[in-house]
């Protein structure tokens, strides 16, 4: 065997294996701000409207489209939706894993009914606190395509602390029980995301493709949105005014960037590396959009920054090895 056959060093393999997985956690924080991002667009878009269903709608909807145009021309995710309808009809898939966009729809509809008052900082925190709670039973379910993971007692402590960090998030406004209610919100969307997740894994192993997966998740989200819209209009009439400006109509665009980046990131970081750069991707660039770029009506307080940095400790805590 000459040098150029002789196989890589381990130590080498190991450097390129340790590159690959920062890069992969860096981009995971990528996808944590584009979702921060989606929120602050939606937000917007909600307030300028003045309807929070319609600004959902619109960006459901967009990225619905702009995913059903990827799937028609691309001939590899043509034949990977085969293989999910093929899923479907055998059993292997079942109908109600199809449903996780109905979590989406929620996620996007509490941004365009709360962020504008809430503040991205409060709003990013509740989600992931919303998110760290219920992980842990969708984890230990085995919902995802992992299978069931064990409890340990750091990933308790870190959802207890998470949920802890919401309380300090929103003391401010302990006396306003109606942003209490829209704190409520998120939280319920971030323990939506985690079944979100786990479904659409699962409809991505049997598909063997990103872009099915995604089109499930738009095409259950939008249709939900659509269903209570046309209760919603009914009652409250149209918007009154649509915005001028383009980018707020970008939701659903970053939406689609985001739900697919993390399907293709998976394989090179696992599943905790993502969540957890997502996560920090997620407080920072809230933080970050709060201090530089604040909604109308909100402001960035000592106490939401104390709750957003709780929730990374809750998150660090939570990712520690420890016995069941």
């Amino acid at each position: 065997m000459t040098a150029t056959d002789a196989p890589a060093r381990p130590d080498t393999r190991t450097r390129t294996s340790s590159r690959a997985r920062l890069l992969g956690v860096l981009g995971a924080a990528g996808i944590g701000v584009l979702i921060v991002l989606q929120s602050r667009l939606n937000g917007e878009l909600g307030r300028q409207m003045q309807d929070g269903v319609g600004a959902a709608l619109i960006s459901f909807g967009s990225g619905l489209l702009l995913v059903l145009a990827l799937v028609l021309a691309l001939p590899g995710s043509r034949r990977a939706t085969k293989r999910l309808g093929a899923a479907l009809r055998n059993g292997s898939v079942r109908w109600w894993q199809t449903l996780g966009g109905l979590c989406g729809a929620l996620l996007v509809f509490s941004q365009g009914v709360a962020v504008a008052s809430l503040g991205v900082a409060v709003f990013t925190v509740a989600v992931v606190a919303g998110q760290a709670v219920s992980s842990l039973a969708v984890d230990r379910a085995g919902l995802g395509p992992a299978g069931p993971q064990p409890l340990t007692v750091t990933r308790v402590l870190g959802a207890v602390l998470a949920v802890a960090a919401v309380l300090v998030a929103v003391s401010e406004r302990l006396s306003a029980p109606g942003a209490l209610v829209l704190a409520v919100l998120p939280l319920l969307a971030g323990i939506g995301m985690s079944w979100q997740q786990a479904m659409n894994g699962r409809i991505k192993e049997a598909a063997g493709g990103v872009l099915p997966a995604t089109l499930v998740n738009f095409l259950a989200g939008t249709t939900a949105l659509l269903v209570f819209g046309v209760f919603h209009f009914a009652t409250e009439g149209w918007p009154a005014t649509l915005p001028t400006d383009p980018l707020l109509y970008l939701g659903g665009a970053i939406g689609l960037v985001f739900i697919a980046g993390a399907a293709a990131l998976v394989r090179i970081t696992g599943v905790l590396l993502l969540g957890l750069g997502s996560v920090a991707g997620q407080l920072l660039g809230a933080l970050a959009l709060d201090l530089l770029f604040p909604a109308e009506g909100a402001h960035l307080s000592a106490v939401a920054v104390t709750g957003t940095l709780l929730t990374l400790v809750a998150v660090g805590v939570a990712a520690l090895p420890s016995r069941r």
